[in-house]
């Protein structure tokens, strides 16, 4: 008897969801997008910057994910939450939990630290709290942002029907320094930038902003009674100088009105120093700047805690000391603690920090604040919370991981995503590093150009599908640039001496200037430190002329567009104004020209209270964010919101010849052009910008500044291979036009297209802070004396 063959089991129907479906996509650039991405594998999308890659991947699948999961809570719980609108795309089917892992920087709260925003520091204070000696408190007591609170009083208790009084008391002993309040440091207003002393109020001896002779601040303190406004300040008594500098508020009336009067270092500290200095106006800026001086508060010497919770130590170590510590030592510390007692905290802690040194953030320490870490640094302190996570078949997004990454900390960034796809999660990527793209399962390639050139998908397969399939990404894969010939010879030098700026260990050096000199090492060994925190005070930035251009996130609403923040619009308006004989104020959206039904923003927002907000375009004005009066306004045959709609290549080619010929608006538009922005159109809003497209807008406004030195931080962040020639040519145009440029940066690319390398190194922390090379590219190859070198000659297959 023949045995029957054996069948295969059948799949079952749960298994059968292995792809995450996309159809038809037009978010922002896209052209009706439809892809397939294979789940529980690590899929990289990749296309020149301004593609669409972060509009599918973020703003449609990871949005959409985000919106169905705040649908689950009820609607009371989405009150509470921030609304989000559908994204436009017809079917997104498979989808998972997406976790979000963006370069946005980290709040920049003075009392926000590394410990804090990654619980760090929660699992230290519980430690201190139960093996501190002496004993003085829970938890609270050793946490800088509690404050010390106690107080008393009569209470009034219902007690088998009667009212009974009783005396209560209570305390909370919290951390916090009382005179710095936990931020670590204490502003001074420096009195000689207030007042002329030796002028009287008549005079005009107040030089703050805004207390001009006339004004009504001028006239609450002429006018008060306090003082005489006849006498020279330095001859007031003292009373009279307390009344005028520390007088408490009161009410009083001047020249009939009813104001209140205080001291004048109260009424700034209250009107300008609350402020966030970002948002400050330029002049009012440039003031606080002088007069402002912020120094460790002399009680807790900076370290934000009270003197009991620093008394309270383990051994010889109290918990401003382990958060000062460099991370990699607090872990050699903490393994040091055998305390059956706290067994599972001190595994947990473990855990926690040698997750930072896993990341290659080693170097960092738990009390430095979350505000002055890179975009890259940031998104790698927001990845060790996911790192020892339980999750599994989650969705994992991630925006460029590699940012501020050197090319020896990329292999240990690929085993980090790749062993969160084998944990059977679903690892999305947008990245431009041939280095990523290699480890790839699955690439999807979006292009073929940027803007309104881009938003097709050019290309979806395995990554030597890619490298064969003639797209930009897939002939860029291979390019390796070459070593110069000839190096340029430097025209003089900016000499550094004795740097010592964080973790610098009295650094000596010559950067020489005329020439493209590059700044490298692996990430927090001091590059940074040593050229923004020794070069521009060396030099005096403002006299000297040294341009730095940082990846700090622009200030800007969505009403903020390139023709805004370059600048561009004003000569615009004026030319619209000289040619139709009326006034430029119409032909701003911010301004009289604004459509009334919209405001000038171009479309109506819809707030739907529990559920998400709908942005409708206005039907007035069509999204076009003028009056129709104003549209009636001619320049060169067309109306002012045609200009906004053009891009920069056609504004270029429009203002430069003809009836339109602007000399002003054609030099900025040639700027933005020539830093590769030549897809965006003038009017796209500033929030639509990518992180690479925003740094090479402020390049392009920066580069009209009469700065003789340029330094530039990772200009390569976020753009495609094919991108990274044109941004060589710039930078040699800028050398050849007599600038000096002093880029920090990791792209071989760069570094071999150098005149002049400085390594620093040779690790990070206190393990770096060193120059471990200075010399022309070819040197440094040849020598492959550092790590560095050696990716370098590596790369140039030397």
């Amino acid at each position: 008897m023949s045995k029957a063959p054996q069948q295969a089991p059948a799949r079952h129907a749960a298994d059968s969801h292995d792809l995450i479906r996309v159809h038809g996509a037009r978010v922002n650039n896209l052209r009706d997008v439809s892809i397939e991405i294979p789940k529980r594998r690590l899929t990289v999308f990749t296309g020149v910057s301004g593609s669409g890659k972060s509009s599918l991947v973020f703003d449609t699948i990871a949005a959409e994910s985000q919106r169905l999961i705040n649908e689950t809570y009820s609607a009371f719980v989405q009150g509470f939450m921030p609304t989000l609108a559908r994204p436009e795309v017809d079917v997104l089917e498979g989808l998972t939990t997406a976790i979000t892992v963006d370069q946005q920087r980290m709040g920049g709260d003075p009392r926000s630290t590394v410990g804090t925003a990654t619980d760090a520091n929660a699992l230290l204070r519980i430690l201190f709290s139960r093996l501190g000696k002496p004993h003085i408190g829970s938890p609270k007591a050793f946490s800088f942002n509690v404050p010390s609170i106690s107080g008393a009083g009569a209470v009034t208790v219902e007690r088998g029907g009667k009212t009974v009084k009783e005396r209560r008391s209570f305390s909370i002993t919290g951390g916090m320094c009382p005179r710095c309040e936990g931020r670590g440091s204490v502003s001074d207003l420096d009195l000689t930038q207030l007042y002329d002393a030796a002028k009287s109020l008549a005079e005009g001896a107040l030089t703050v902003p805004g207390y001009t002779s006339g004004g009504w601040n001028y006239r609450l303190y002429s006018e008060s009674g306090f003082v005489d406004p006849e006498k020279p300040i330095r001859k007031y008594t003292k009373k009279e100088l307390h009344d005028f500098l520390h007088h408490e508020p009161v009410r009083m009336k001047i020249a009939g009105i009813n104001m209140t009067y205080e001291g004048l270092v109260p009424r700034i500290r209250k009107s300008m120093l609350a402020k966030d200095r970002e948002s400050m106006q330029p002049h009012i800026r440039a003031f606080v700047d002088r007069a402002v001086t912020f120094t460790a508060c002399p009680d807790c010497d900076g370290t934000r805690l009270s003197e009991a919770a620093r008394s309270s130590r383990i051994g010889k170590v109290n918990i401003a000391d382990a958060c000062a510590m460099q991370i990699s030592d607090l872990a050699a510390w903490t393994r040091g603690l055998d305390e059956p007692s706290v067994a599972p905290l001190l595994a947990t802690l473990q855990h926690t920090l040698d997750s930072f040194v896993e990341i290659g953030l080693g170097y960092l320490s738990l009390d430095r604040p979350s505000g002055t870490l890179s975009g890259g640094e940031a998104q790698r302190v927001k990845m060790i919370r996911h790192l020892g996570s339980s999750l599994t078949d989650t969705t994992y997004v991630f925006d460029e991981p590699t940012t501020g990454l050197h090319p020896h900390d990329i292999q240990r960034m690929n085993e980090l995503l790749l062993r969160l796809r084998d944990k059977g999660n679903t690892v999305l990527v947008v990245e431009h590093k041939p280095e990523v793209i290699a480890i790839a399962d699955h690439v999807v390639d979006l292009g073929p150009g940027a803007g309104s050139h881009g938003g097709t998908v050019c290309f979806e397969g395995t990554v030597d599908g890619l490298r064969g399939s003639g797209t930009i990404t897939g002939r860029h894969l291979g390019d390796r640039a070459a070593l110069k010939e000839a190096v340029r010879k430097p025209t003089g030098v900016l000499e550094i001496r004795g740097a010592s700026t964080n973790n610098l260990q009295d650094v000596d050096v010559d950067v020489p200037l005329g020439v493209l000199t590059v700044i490298t090492g692996v990430a927090g060994s001091g590059k940074s430190s040593l050229i923004h925190g020794s070069l521009p005070q060396r030099s005096g930035a403002a006299d000297s002329g040294v341009v730095s251009i940082d990846q700090g996130a622009i200030r800007g609403s969505r009403r903020s567009n390139p023709a805004t923040y370059t600048g561009l619009l004003e000569p615009i308006r004026k030319a619209f104004a000289k040619a139709n004989g009326v006034k430029p104020a119409l032909f701003s959206a911010n301004s009289e020209g604004a459509c009334p039904n919209c405001n000038g923003a171009g479309v109506i927002y819809t707030d739907l209270a529990m559920m998400a907000g709908v942005a409708t375009t206005c039907e007035v004005c069509e999204g076009k964010r003028f009056d129709a009066s104003v549209l009636e306004y001619h320049f060169g045959g067309r109306d002012i919101s045609e200009v906004l709609g053009m891009s920069v290549d056609e504004a270029e080619a429009f203002f430069g010849a003809g009836e339109a010929r602007t000399p002003a608006a054609h030099a900025i538009l040639k700027r933005l052009a020539d830093v590769g922005l030549g897809y965006l159109t003038l009017g796209q809003p500033l929030t639509t910008l990518s992180g690479g497209e925003r740094q090479r807008l402020k390049l392009a406004t920066h580069m009209a500044e009469k700065g003789g030195v340029y330094v530039l931080d990772e200009p390569t962040t976020g753009l495609h291979l094919a991108d990274v020639e044109q941004l060589l040519g710039l930078l040699d145009r800028l050398v050849d036009s007599g600038k000096s440029v002093i880029v920090i940066e990791h792209h071989q690319a760069v570094m071999a297209h150098a005149d002049w390398i400085i390594d620093l190194g040779p690790g990070a922390g206190h393990d770096g802070g060193r120059i471990v090379f200075e010399g022309t590219p070819s040197d440094l190859v040849a020598a492959r004396s550092t790590l560095t070198g050696e990716h370098l000659a590596a790369y140039v297959e030397a």
